[in-house]
């Protein structure tokens, strides 16, 4: 009997995957700059509006201070690394695979911001009257589900060790 590859472990899923996130991604955050009035609420349901802004650093703002082109080639070697992972990553580990297409995706929805712009367009804000969590967007949860996705294979793999 032979061992089916995971859909997300082979490359041209992957590419479709990661291209299909760009395309949504930069979609939204093409309505967000024609539509959303900048550093204005848009208080959608209790604890999370729309608001748009810039950031000119890395995740959260991190980095800030940091020349451009740096954050660039930062990006583009964390892709870079990300896509070694993938490639050496045992093929039956799908959630991993999968992970890895996201975080790329995410990764470069924001590096087509900053090569574009010189920052990254921001829209997401979760908060409560005495909180709010940094403002966010859909490349940036890319990047976290992806990060999840790794996260749970690595557990999987734990699991199935110990049987």
């Amino acid at each position: 009997m032979t061992n089916r590859i995971p859909l997300m472990s082979r490359p041209v899923p992957v590419i479709i995957v990661i291209l299909l996130a760009l395309l949504l991604d930069q979609a939204v955050k093409f309505a967000v700059e024609m539509w959303l009035p900048f550093q204005e609420a848009v208080h959608v349901v209790p604890m999370l509006a729309l608001y748009r802004t810039y950031n000119y650093g890395v995740a959260f703002s991190m980095l800030s201070g940091l020349e451009g082109w740096l954050i660039v080639t930062l990006r583009l070697f964390v892709v870079a690394f990300v896509a070694w992972l993938w490639r050496q990553t045992p093929k039956e580990r799908g959630f991993a695979h999968a992970g890895y297409a996201f975080i790329i995706a995410g990764a470069f929805g924001n590096l087509i911001d900053r090569a574009l712009f010189g920052y990254v367009i921001d829209y997401i804000l979760f908060y409560t009257e005495t909180w709010s969590f940094a403002v966010f967007n859909l490349a940036d949860s890319f990047i976290t589900i992806g990060a999840g996705l790794v996260i749970l294979d690595e557990l999987l793999l734990l699991r199935r060790k110990d049987r």
